[in-house]
């Protein structure tokens, strides 16, 4: 039986002002709400700056499932309701791992049961996909200029250059050309 990957949620909510003190309230009633859920890890929030109207909540279930749970609880429905005076704007970002590389620049909404989060060996195919041929390419291009340097240092100026490109260039080309096979619906 696989093990169960714990979740985050992290809201960024954007709370009208004079209502502070009542938005802190409201959180910790959701707070005490999420402690009678089965697979609750624990809550948070801060304060971008003291006068700021920038508020982060974090949250941490054991699973994509417990949270979902909570999510589509009466309970929860009723507790988000009653915040309608109290925020302008709210952003919801669910993590688990790696998954943050598979969302398009500027989602702002990120959900488990509105977007397919590609299952694992996808995420790992499409990491070798440009890593394979980039990481050789590198290796043929630099040996000849490091072949007397120790094996730990050549390594790691082959890592230095590679992790920015993966990250900034090759990886996201490589998520957004295999996005429809990335988001495919699991069955």
């Amino acid at each position: 039986m696989p093990q169960a990957t714990p979740i985050t949620v992290s809201i960024t909510r954007t709370v009208l002002p004079l209502h502070h003190r009542r938005f802190n309230a409201w959180v910790q009633a959701g707070q005490e709400l999420a402690r009678e859920w089965d697979g609750y890890l624990g809550s948070g929030w801060i304060r971008t700056a003291p006068d700021s109207n920038q508020w982060h909540v974090l949250y941490r279930f054991s699973s994509a499932k417990a949270l979902a749970a909570w999510d589509e609880s009466e309970e929860r429905s009723w507790w988000i309701d009653s915040a309608s005076e109290l925020v302008e704007s709210t952003k919801v970002e669910h993590r688990t791992g790696i998954e943050g590389w598979f969302e398009q620049p500027g989602d702002t909404n990120l959900t488990i049961p509105e977007t397919v989060v590609p299952p694992r060996w996808k995420q790992a195919v499409s990491i070798f996909l440009p890593f394979f041929p980039l990481s050789l390419l590198s290796n043929v291009l630099l040996m000849p200029f490091l072949g007397n340097w120790p094996v730990a240092l050549a390594v790691l100026l082959n890592i230095c250059i590679m992790t920015p490109l993966m990250t900034y260039i090759f990886l996201p080309v490589t998520t957004r050309l295999l996005r429809p096979w990335l988001q495919k619906p699991r069955r």
